[in-house]
């Protein structure tokens, strides 16, 4: 049986800031279940992997309103917490479409660790942006009291700036490997897993975020997916995206992609994650990227649409 790494992107639970309430996604996330169910139904064995950005926006949002009642939780429990509330989602969501096609399947969530490099560079100059928006006097207190690092984010206020190291190893890499194996789908791997490093044969949790492209494609790497799906907000990845000679690309070798990223037409936040992550995969031996939106990825796996990227 063909085995699949499917990552959803944000909007696949999140569609737009009128619709980010707990029933939102799971209105979203529904939508999204039934493309995934195509796989499902045409034989794939599946392993889902999703983003949490919003979410763990929103929690850090209560924390900050909650702070003097209790204490806010470090960042690698708060994207614990959500990897299980959107797993949830997630199980809810695929059982019921799953159930609705009478495919007896179960899907379960693996809260998962993710060991980075405690002397990965990212330590030394965190470049992610997490949580709220500070005046900048606010930002000096809490650089002052939390030693927390903190940018100006384009005219719109001072922002705390996490690491964001390149994820090494998949803890549960072999538990989601037997699950796949004994005909579960399993999602894991959310918002890139939790970071963690590995001190005197001990894990330790530690203040960072794991981009979610990088870890879905070791996760595929580890679990010898034949093919690595991304999810994302576009049908195609494009060439000069947003310029009057924007041209999509329908197919892609290793080399094509390369020289492409070379030439910059992948910019950091946006495209250029995936296609980093893609290129991971192949070099490693992955068999097919295919970059399409969730409400394509039925045509794009018969071959219709999306950019598929082969070694």
């Amino acid at each position: 049986m063909s085995r699949a790494v499917v990552a959803i992107g944000g909007n696949s639970l999140i569609k737009d800031q009128d619709h980010q309430s707990t029933a939102d996604q799971f209105q979203a996330m529904a939508e999204t279940a039934i493309h995934i169910a195509d796989l499902v139904e045409g034989g794939w064995e599946v392993a889902i992997t999703h983003g949490n950005g919003p979410q763990v926006g929103f929690n850090l949002l209560r924390a900050e309103m909650a702070q003097e009642v209790l204490p806010p939780p470090p960042l690698d429990y708060s994207g614990a917490e959500t990897q299980g509330g959107l797993g949830y989602i997630i199980q809810q969501t695929m059982g019921e479409e799953l159930a609705r096609r009478g495919i007896k399947k179960a899907v379960v969530t693996v809260v998962t660790q993710v060991v980075v490099d405690a002397t990965d560079s990212a330590f030394q100059n965190p470049t992610k942006p997490v949580g709220l928006f500070y005046a900048q006097a606010e930002a000096k207190d809490l650089i002052a009291q939390k030693g927390w690092r903190m940018i100006e984010d384009a005219g719109r206020g001072w922002r705390r700036v996490v690491p964001s190291p390149i994820p090494v190893e998949i803890v549960e890499a072999p538990a989601i490997r037997a699950l796949l194996e004994q005909g579960y789908i399993v999602t894991s791997v959310g918002g890139g897993g939790i970071p963690v490093v590995l001190e005197d044969g001990r894990l330790r949790g530690v203040e960072a975020v794991i981009d979610k492209d990088y870890a879905s494609s070791l996760l595929a790497r580890s679990i010898k997916a034949d093919m690595f799906l991304i999810s994302t907000a576009v049908e195609k990845v494009a060439l000069n995206y947003g310029k009057p000679d924007q041209k999509f690309l329908d197919r892609l070798s290793l080399s094509e992609a390369k020289e492409y990223q070379a030439q910059g037409h992948f910019p950091a936040g946006s495209m250029g994650p995936k296609i980093q992550a893609a290129l991971q995969y192949l070099e490693a031996g992955g068999k097919e990227v295919i970059i399409t939106s969730p409400e394509n990825i039925a045509r794009a796996l018969r071959g219709e649409t999306g950019t598929h990227i082969h070694p």
